[in-house]
């Protein structure tokens, strides 16, 4: 029996617990979802240092210059009162040092500096912006450029994160032809990329697109052979008599967990797990009812094996014509303003040109809210 479109989202989301954990270098964990917080581990500012060019100062002036400092460079030893050092920002302060006299408050003449300490000190004490201990990112947490540099920043060499997913893409059909211009019966690969970018925005990554004649036998082999923890077919996910997906899935014993869905387009996508705990995501072989069943369950299973925590589908107020499916949902690509604009053919050149996909249930009326599926 077809599940509802929300069940079978849902579904898809509740079906994977989080990959392992494993220790990864900070950049490389850029990405991936944080298994523990990370926390600062030495201080930041590492060392007592310049906040502004100028001049570090101890004692009543004027002060003698007595060196120069730059930004990673040693310290010029001790301080005596009455002395001073040029300094650039982020310099390491000399000892004794208790204020920097910024070059725009101050002038040299015969070697001295002249000038008046003012309220601010323009000084970074180690560990004033973080103390060891401090929290820079909570468990559950992506790893963005900011986080990661932030952790680097903080002391962290390495982070608790959990692995990426993997994902195969077996693009079946006599007809597919993966480059060049389809001749007579032919068309172009349109998986791929989509499967690409979905898997990357759910914090995922494919391995490998690879595509199949319309022979059991391949498909047998390619689904034995797939390494990854996710396998995407497209097409051979109906009845036809090309359509081999299913039958072999029942002879692998794989436990159906949605086997359709209430939708229009996309009703004949598919998620199945094989015996070996990998999932098995079965595409429409219509361009734009693949792309909805990659929304559909493709997106939500990524994310949880990434670890991502679970989040609400964005609804937002819905304009315009629309035929609706009776006991289902009708997804229909929508505008940036929520105008689902004049009804026409719908496909993967309107949802490109709209952005967004609006799952419109049976009893939904013009100007009602309705989820929101962004466009890859």
């Amino acid at each position: 029996m077809h599940k509802s479109w929300p069940d079978a989202h849902a579904i898809a989301r509740d079906a994977a617990k989080p990959l392992a954990a494993e220790l990864t270098p900070v950049v490389a964990a850029t990405g991936r979802v944080l298994a523990a917080a990370v926390r600062c581990e030495r201080p930041v500012p590492a060392f007592d240092n310049a906040a502004m060019d100028g001049y570090a100062v101890t004692g009543d002036g004027p002060w003698a210059i007595r060196g120069r400092v730059l930004a990673g460079s040693a310290a010029a030893g001790s301080l005596a009162p009455g002395t001073a050092v040029e300094i650039a920002t982020g310099a390491l302060l000399p000892e004794g040092a208790e204020a920097v006299l910024p070059y725009e408050d101050c002038r040299v003449e015969d070697d001295l500096v002249i000038g008046v300490i003012g309220p601010r000190r323009h000084i970074r004490r180690a560990g004033d912006a973080l103390s060891p201990g401090t929290l820079i990112a909570p468990a559950g947490r992506v790893v963005t450029a900011t986080v990661a540099a932030a952790a680097l920043q903080a002391g962290a060499e390495q982070v608790l994160a959990h692995r990426s997913p993997t994902v195969t893409m077996l693009v079946t059909g006599d007809e597919v032809i993966t480059a060049g211009s389809p001749g007579p019966g032919q068309v172009r690969d349109t998986f791929t990329g989509l499967v690409t970018a979905v898997t990357a925005r759910a914090g995922g990554r494919l391995a490998t697109s690879q595509r199949l004649p319309d022979d059991p036998a391949a498909l047998t082999a390619a689904l034995a052979a797939a390494g990854t923890d996710v396998i995407v077919v497209s097409g051979s996910s109906s009845a036809g008599a090309a359509d081999h997906l299913h039958r072999l899935l029942g002879e692998a014993t794989a436990t159906w967990l949605v086997r359709g869905v209430a939708c229009r387009p996309g009703h004949p996508q598919a998620l199945a797990v094989l015996p070996d705990g990998r999932f098995v995501v079965s595409l429409p072989g219509n361009p734009y009812a693949g792309l909805v069943a990659v929304l559909t369950l493709l997106e939500p299973l990524v994310a949880a094996l990434a670890g991502r925590p679970p989040t609400s589908l964005p609804t937002a107020t819905v304009t315009g014509p629309a035929k609706l499916m009776p006991g289902g949902v009708r997804i229909v690509p929508v505008g940036p303003d929520g105008d689902l604009g004049t009804a026409g053919p719908v496909g993967l050149h309107a949802a490109a040109a709209a952005g967004s996909l609006a799952v419109l249930p049976g009893d939904w009326t013009d100007g009602d809210p309705a989820v929101i599926l962004a466009v890859p």
